[in-house]
């Protein structure tokens, strides 16, 4: 049963979010200063320091002490493609570090000003030396999910490592927005309308073809990906890139799990300090990922 901080939650995203992005709609400087504007706590005792990885900035998170074989994670914030930041996404990146994991988050480049597949290149850099540093988890939310699934793509494409296990919140995996749930909660999502996105889906892609795999993760060739654990909320215009996606995964012989969560609106786990739903969320992606964790003398 959802709790009612959930119910409170959703109504404060859907009276005092979801009108500034349609007021914003088709001007994305406007619809970035929103996304840049969200603020939540940092979890305290993390320590957050720049660094570059494969040529690309970002940013580590860790809480002093951990063993040098703490669970290594690699985490693609998420934004729209055209906006946040690791800093943004330190109340994510924060709540995997309090849960053992040493996490790094890369700062790619944003569209439209750096469009498709600028974003994917600096994500395949940074995950490149990454995980030639030994074997890591992925993790990503909405537009960072798209990202963490094409990545794999990629990966597998180009012989570069798979990562052990990935967490998407609430990814975008269909550029087409083909779901039944882009119809369906167009009026029950408390953040997005279903036409907005396609702002969004423009200022990526500058014309280039909505179906290419690497944009629109869900139209690939899924077999030989790693375990995937999908949190999405029930009246979410894309719950059902998550569902359909892991229908797909399934079927290509892939483990797939998808939690589809009461109420709670998109990447609900920003409130993890008022919200008991946001909670849950980070410590069941943390088991999942610890679960599937290798250890670099196990894949020696």
């Amino acid at each position: 049963m959802p709790s009612l901080r959930a119910h409170v939650f959703d109504w404060i995203i859907r009276w005092q979010v979801k009108p500034k992005l349609a007021r914003a709609a088709g001007d994305v400087a406007a619809t970035r200063r929103i996304f840049n504007q969200a603020s939540f706590p940092e979890p305290p005792g993390i320590v957050f320091r720049p660094a570059e990885i494969g040529g690309i900035p970002g940013e580590w998170a860790e809480r002093p002490g951990l063993a040098p074989d703490a669970p290594r994670l690699f985490y693609l914030h998420g934004g729209g493609f055209i906006g946040c930041s690791p800093r943004t996404h330190r109340p994510l990146t924060g709540a995997f570090a309090v849960r053992g994991f040493r996490v790094f988050c890369p700062d790619y480049r944003l569209a439209p000003e750096h469009p498709f597949p600028a974003a994917l290149d600096d994500a395949a850099a940074a995950w490149s030396a990454f995980a030639a540093a030994g074997p890591a988890g992925i993790a990503g939310d909405s537009a960072g999910g798209n990202l963490s699934l094409a990545l794999m793509l990629r990966a597998r494409r180009d012989g570069l490592p798979l990562p052990s296990a990935a967490v998407l919140f609430s990814p975008s995996t269909d550029m087409l927005g083909e779901g039944d749930s882009m119809r369906t909660n167009a009026r029950r999502d408390a953040m997005f309308d279903p036409a907005k996105l396609q702002d969004l889906v423009g200022a990526y892609l500058a014309g280039h073809d909505p179906a290419d795999p690497l944009a629109s993760p869900l139209r690939g060739d899924l077999s030989g990906l790693p375990p995937l654990l999908f949190h999405v909320g029930a009246r979410e215009v894309l719950r059902d890139d998550s569902v359909r996606f892991a229908e797909k995964a399934r079927r290509a012989g892939v483990s797939a799990t998808v939690t589809v969560w009461p109420v709670v609106p998109h990447v609900w786990q920003f409130a993890q300090t008022f919200l008991p739903e946001a909670r849950r969320s980070l410590s069941e992606a943390s088991a999942f990922l610890k679960s599937h964790a290798r250890t670099p003398e196990a894949v020696r």
